[in-house]
């Protein structure tokens, strides 16, 4: 049987629910209130505490070595003596490897490489983006410690031309980083589909083989847009479709095809670590902030043969090519000529001439053992040459 509800009970469920409604509302102003207040909170950096300053640096400035190797390094046993006749806690060694390859008693002869392999890296494709990803990851590895303010990139196949003590003053002395850049006007390695980001004439080339300061080590590992840009339009396009076809077109890194409309066009091989940080630089307005020289020697097109002058690859030093007048030679070059630009690099600090290179590649086993005998680097370890012989 329904339950019947009187007259009186029915009339004051309406003015109940309506007295609940206005209670809700009043409630819900400054609730709402204190949610966007919070949101604001969150939303905007300058109400919130300031950043804490980065811990003070303890002990002196440290050189970064950042080596880019295939699997280990090859010539350990040389930078062993370097390190080993250098100064404790003023350098730190850094390794880009194959992914997975580790470095320990097995694979290395020098305790100054045990383990300083990256925890991450990539497979290095020579010509592609992947060597830019490599270099990010060793700059980004190095600016962990705060003490690292100078960053030297190198090769497995790089030896230092000077001592510990030497090298060190050197890059400490200067205020700017090392990068070789210019402009290459008989280059066409620049794709108009790169622009607005890389406007045409901020585009760069020179060698890979920076020394960057801790500043400038920050915008590389910071950069973004610039490096996407790179990884579409920066390609070794010719030297791929040509592979094993064409020999002459691929060393010269340019081949002639026709477009869809029929026309000729010439399309162009654009190695990225030959443009990446010198653009980036050049973007970001820090050219004036350089050294616009690379500090590591690199002999190209020695060879007599004609073909062997179109390749793009540097001579390798061996034993009866790295004697001490080949290495004295280096040691005394005191300037570079850029002629696209009608530029003299002079090497000077604080107007005096200093030697331009402090590093060279490519060295050979016997070649950097020749280097090592010259005592120039320091005295060798006997039992470091036992294990590699």
């Amino acid at each position: 049987m329904p339950v019947k509800r009187s007259a009186s009970v029915a009339a004051l469920a309406p003015a109940g629910r309506r007295a609940r409604a206005r209670l809700c509302l009043r409630l819900a102003a400054p609730f709402s209130f204190l949610l966007l207040f919070a949101a604001l909170l969150r939303t905007q950096p300058f109400l919130s505490a300031p950043p804490a300053a980065p811990p003070p640096v303890a002990g002196p400035p440290k050189v970064a070595f950042l080596f880019i190797a295939r699997a280990g390094v090859p010539l350990d046993f040389l930078w062993d003596a370097f390190f080993r006749n250098g100064e404790e806690g003023r350098f730190s060694v850094y390794v880009h490897s194959a992914p997975g390859f580790q470095l320990d008693r097995t694979t290395t002869g020098s305790p100054y490489f045990y383990g300083r392999q990256l925890a991450r890296s990539v497979k290095v494709v020579w010509g592609e983006a992947t060597m830019v990803e490599a270099e990010r990851m060793l700059f980004a590895a190095a600016l962990q410690d705060p003490a690292n303010q100078r960053f030297v990139l190198l090769s497995d196949s790089c030896v230092p031309l000077y001592n510990f003590s030497y090298i060190y003053t050197y890059l400490m002395a200067s205020p700017k980083s090392f990068v070789d850049s210019f402009v290459d006007k008989t280059e066409k390695r620049y794709n108009q589909n790169m622009s607005p980001a890389i406007p045409k004439e901020k585009w760069r080339k020179g060698s890979q083989w920076v020394v960057l300061i801790r500043k400038h080590a920050e915008v590389v590992v910071g950069d973004k847009n610039v490096l996407q840009v790179f990884r579409r339009h920066c390609k070794m396009v010719v030297t791929k479709r040509l592979l094993g076809r064409r020999p002459n077109a691929r060393r010269l890194g340019f081949n002639f095809r026709r477009n869809k409309k029929g026309a000729v066009i010439q399309e162009h091989d654009c190695i990225p670590d030959e443009h990446y940080v010198q653009t980036l630089f050049s973007i970001k307005g820090l050219e004036d902030e350089l050294e616009r020289r690379t500090l590591t020697y690199t002999s190209w097109n020695q060879s007599s043969n004609p073909r062997d002058k179109m390749t793009w690859h540097p001579m390798k030093f061996e034993y009866d090519t790295s004697g001490p007048e080949q290495i004295s030679a280096i040691k005394g070059i005191d300037h570079v000529n850029y002629e696209m630009e009608h530029r003299t690099e002079w090497c000077q600090r604080n107007g005096t001439s200093v030697p331009c290179f402090l590093f060279a590649r490519k060295f050979s086993y016997s070649a950097a053992m020749h280097l090592l005998e010259q005592g120039t680097i320091g005295p060798p370890k006997s039992a470091q040459l036992l294990v590699n012989f």
